[in-house]
């Protein structure tokens, strides 16, 4: 896999999607190759998605399928790493969310779009069990 310079085909930060999470990973979180280690990865994308469907649901949910999920370029350690969350789909009970993931490297000189992904949740009650999600209107206290 090619890490791409400055010169090919620049990218910047998307001005049009909703920043849901930005980290910076360190050394601690690299695999034995040097690069940042996918399940790290993973669980940031998976927190990312969380936070626009835990607003949807006003209140607890769940994690229950990560439906696609592509790495496209290595994340290197000090790179900046910014997740763009957006609600694709609500459902009675669940809601599913993209993901993508950009990394700015060089001190912010080059962004890399580094993963994409797409996280089903589910909003839980109180017992722990699917809710069924409230109106856009509606305020619900959990």
């Amino acid at each position: 896999m090619n890490t791409p310079t400055a010169t090919d085909n620049p990218i910047s930060l998307p001005t049009d999607k909703e920043l849901a999470l930005r980290v910076i990973p360190m050394p601690a979180d690299s695999n034995a190759n040097g690069d940042i280690f996918g399940g790290w990865i993973m669980s940031q994308v998976d927190l990312a998605g969380s936070i626009p469907a835990a607003h949807r649901a006003r209140g607890r949910i769940a994690t229950v399928a990560v439906n696609s999920f592509v790495f496209k370029q290595p994340v290197q350690i000090g790179d900046v790493v910014s997740f763009y969350a957006t609600i694709k789909r609500v459902g009675r009970t669940s809601i599913t969310v993209d993901v993508e993931v950009y990394s700015e490297r060089n001190r912010g000189t080059t962004v890399v779009k580094v993963t994409e992904a797409e996280l089903t949740y589910v909003s839980i009650g109180p017992d722990g069990k699917p809710r069924e999600l409230p109106s856009d209107s509606e305020t619900v206290l959990v």
